[in-house]
């Protein structure tokens, strides 16, 4: 699970920006507190387009730099560092990968590129992720389809100027076969949208399909097939999801060491108090094991290992538990300070809950190590 130099120099890259430009005060606070339809800014998203950052899942043939989801993961990896708002999980990574292979790829990729488009997934319509449960139902009219149902918890969903939607075309609720993905473009007659504000102060959307009518060319791949590019995505949105989890995790750990070294007591810095140096070097381990469950699930993603479904799901049930467990311990090493809107420290507590939901939360992904592993 070593970097290669390549992969080194654009976490390098990465970190920087997005160090200059992310950071909590300067974009999430900025957007936060202006009231942002969107959640994030658009010129920097228009920067990762300039940097490259855009292209990494998107084919060389379509001028991208056709990488993988590992050196995806260590640019979420630094977002997650630096809670920077932007739709690189979902658009870049997520919907780059639905869409590979398809005529919709030649639409999206290159506004991806550029940083000017915006792509979300809707897949989930009930209080948990369960994508097999799709019961969106499309139906055959005329050259076309007939959207109808409802969705939630689509990440950018009101922002998008495209949303990737999973239906049923065939089967019944719980089947994998029927499955059919749609292209619908933003303001598509028919769709309703309710943006709203989550946790974290980002921007999801309920979506209510009345009837929405598409021609033949909005499919995604082929026609109750659906579920092969609905699970690239969703893989490569649940290795990104973890890798932003541990990005979190370590940013909050390095502020939490900062005050630990800064903060004293009975005339010392507080770091100094063996129980608190117990919880830290705890932390730290755990953050590493999280990282590390991380990269390999990116790496077996990238070869098409069979084990990477299990695997995916080890590092986003691994890396949410941390960045629980590293944020909780932030605010409270902390003290009141940590408690209060002034302090990052609950920004980073408030991401990590809605990531640790996103594709996912750590019950699903433990009960599907399980499963896959036999039990």
């Amino acid at each position: 699970m070593l970097l290669t130099d390549d992969q080194k120099m654009l976490h390098e890259t990465a970190a920087s920006f997005l160090s200059d430009e992310g950071g909590p005060t300067k974009q999430l606070r900025h957007w936060r507190d202006s009231g942002c339809k969107d959640g994030f800014g658009h010129a920097l998203w228009r920067q990762f387009g300039e940097l490259g950052l855009t292209g990494i899942a998107v084919p060389e043939s379509h001028g991208g730099l056709g990488l993988g989801v590992t050196e995806a993961a260590l640019v979420l990896e630094e977002i997650g560092r630096n809670l920077t708002p932007s739709p690189f999980l979902t658009t870049a990574l997520a919907a780059a990968r639905a869409i590979a292979g398809s005529a919709h790829g030649d639409r999206w990729y290159p506004p991806i590129l550029a940083g000017e488009a915006v792509l979300a997934l809707a897949i989930d319509e009930d209080r948990r992720h369960a994508p097999e449960q799709t019961a969106l139902t499309a139906e055959r009219r005329g050259n076309g389809f007939a959207l109808s149902g409802a969705k939630q918890f689509v990440v950018h969903g009101a922002s998008a100027d495209m949303v990737i939607t999973a239906t049923r075309t065939a089967g019944a609720r719980g089947e994998r076969h029927g499955i059919t993905l749609f292209a619908v473009p933003k303001g598509a007659r028919g769709l309703e949208t309710e943006n709203v504000t989550l946790a974290d102060s980002s921007k999801a959307a309920r979506l209510t399909f009345a009837d929405v009518e598409l021609d033949a060319d909005a499919v995604v791949g082929e026609v109750d097939r659906g579920w092969d590019p609905l699970s690239r995505a969703i893989a490569a949105g649940r290795a990104g999801a973890a890798a932003e989890l541990v990005g979190v995790a370590a940013g909050s750990s390095a502020m939490t060491l900062a005050y630990l070294r800064q903060r004293k007591q009975f005339g010392k810095a507080i770091g100094e108090f063996q129980a608190l140096q117990h919880r830290a070097a705890h932390l730290h381990a755990e953050i590493e094991i999280a990282r590390a469950a991380m990269l390999k699930a990116a790496q077996l993603i990238d070869s098409g290992d069979e084990q990477s479904e299990l695997f995916t799901s080890v590092a986003k049930a691994k890396a949410a538990a941390v960045a629980s467990l590293a944020v909780r311990e932030g605010v409270q090493m902390h003290g009141g300070i940590g408690m209060t809107d002034e302090h990052d420290a609950g920004l980073f507590m408030k991401r990590a809950a809605v990531l640790g939901e996103l594709f996912g939360n750590v019950y699903f992904h433990r009960a599907r190590v399980a499963e896959l592993s036999g039990y």
